[in-house]
């Protein structure tokens, strides 16, 4: 049988018919495995509670995939550390930064464009902000 396949080799026929597409096994948030096109079409949505969460962040980025990042959950100086990475990681990769919110931003790599804004709604109308809410 391995004779068979060698020389389907040396003739030239496709030995790798068996393989429809190419795929691989991503771990999510859970820890549950879930299959991902190597296009990278997904949304990823992460919430970092330290900084060394940022990696994770830029490798999804590279591998073409947009990432929300919610910002809430770590500190000020946290915060401003991990916006400094990925916006290296971003220029690095040709890709955008989004502020989507309070502490939220949206990050796309260079093959996702991004439509419309959206208006910080709380500096149009003059509120006061809160002392203990980061200035973003």
């Amino acid at each position: 049988m391995a004779f068979e396949k060698l020389k389907k080799f040396i003739d030239g026929d496709d030995v790798n018919s068996e393989i429809d597409e190419e795929s691989f096994y991503v771990k999510d948030e859970s820890g549950k495995d879930k299959t991902a096109t190597a296009s990278g079409n997904q949304m990823i949505l992460i919430e970092p509670r330290a900084y060394s969460e940022s990696q994770t962040i830029a490798d999804h980025l590279k591998s073409k995939n947009a990432v929300v990042v919610n910002l809430k959950r770590v500190t000020a100086a946290q915060a401003k550390r991990i916006i400094d990475f990925l916006t290296g990681t971003l220029y690095a990769i040709g890709g955008d930064l989004q502020k989507v919110g309070p502490g939220i931003y949206l990050c796309t790599p260079k093959n996702v464009s991004v439509q419309g804004k959206i208006s910080d709604s709380e500096d149009e109308k003059g509120k006061d902000k809160d002392e203990d809410e980061i200035n973003w």
